[in-house]
């Protein structure tokens, strides 16, 4: 049975639902969006800023002081803040600009801890085109609406099938050389590898048992801190490249089983492109 949603998970499924609406619209119209260029493969539109937009206006007006991280206006509010919404508010842009219906809204609630460090709360992935809402709060379990998620029991990498993000133009020569000494490396010895163009959409994919795991360098906090919560959530590992429970701008998430065999791959990666 789902649980009661608590206050601040109520807030952020009606902002989510609010922004996915206009999200919604100019998907259908994508073809009209004026869209300026930030680097090669890597786009910003209208959408995405109308969004943001309203996410933070919904965020603010529900829970004032809290402040923001957010893909396209960067972090804002007090440095000392007790609580910080990490936020991107479509996830899989390139997706959604060539109307592949692949692409989500990410929103993390981040938590300042006594000794100085924080922690995700509370997180939501919803993608609008299938309606499912991915979320989850710290202690409480991971949910696909409804639906409470575990990750998969996969134990060998010969039936595992995962997910990653390429680096694309802009991304670092070193990125690059990590991610093909990855590659592979893996690619000989599982099921499969997909790349979709959603980190946030990738992590709930492995908090529902449909991918086994998922790595991608060159991440980005907000791409990323919703997503890690809810695999947690949901009984899985996600950790940066040392496997530390920290957001970093590595992500290596699976389940138990086989997250310590695909972490392995991805730090010889890294090492490799060190070198």
């Amino acid at each position: 049975m789902m649980p009661r949603l608590s206050p601040h998970m109520t807030v952020m499924h009606a902002a989510a639902n609010k922004a996915a609406k206009r999200l919604l619209r100019d998907f259908m119209e994508v073809e009209n969006l004026q869209v300026s260029v930030k680097g090669p493969g890597d786009f910003v539109s209208q959408a995405d800023l109308r969004a943001e937009q309203s996410l933070r206006e919904d965020l603010e007006k529900a829970r004032p002081g809290y402040a923001f991280l957010m893909e396209e206006s960067g972090a804002s509010g007090s440095d000392k803040w007790a609580w910080r919404w990490v936020v991107d508010p479509l996830d899989g842009t390139t997706n959604f600009l060539h109307g592949i219906p692949h692409w989500a809204i990410s929103i993390a609630l981040e938590k300042r801890l006594p000794d100085g460090g924080s922690e995700i709360h509370a997180a939501v992935v919803y993608c609008p085109v299938n309606g499912e809402m991915f979320w989850a709060e710290k202690g409480i379990g991971a949910y696909l609406n409804d639906k409470r998620l575990r990750v998969s029991a996969r134990r060998d990498l010969k039936d595992a099938l995962f997910a990653t993000g390429i680096p694309f133009a802009v991304s670092a020569s070193r990125s690059r050389l990590s991610f093909a000494r990855t590659l592979g490396t893996l690619m000989p010895q599982v099921a499969g590898i997909r790349r979709f163009g959603s980190a946030a959409l990738d992590l709930a994919w492995v908090a529902a048992g449909r991918y086994d795991g998922y790595w991608e360098t060159g991440i980005y906090p907000w791409d990323i801190a919703a997503g890690m919560l809810i695999v947690r959530e949901a009984g899985g590992y996600a950790t940066d490249a040392e496997g530390k429970d920290e957001i970093a701008n590595t992500v290596v998430a699976a389940n138990p089983h086989l997250h310590p065999k695909l972490l392995e791959v991805v730090q010889d990666g890294l090492a490799a492109a060190k070198a």
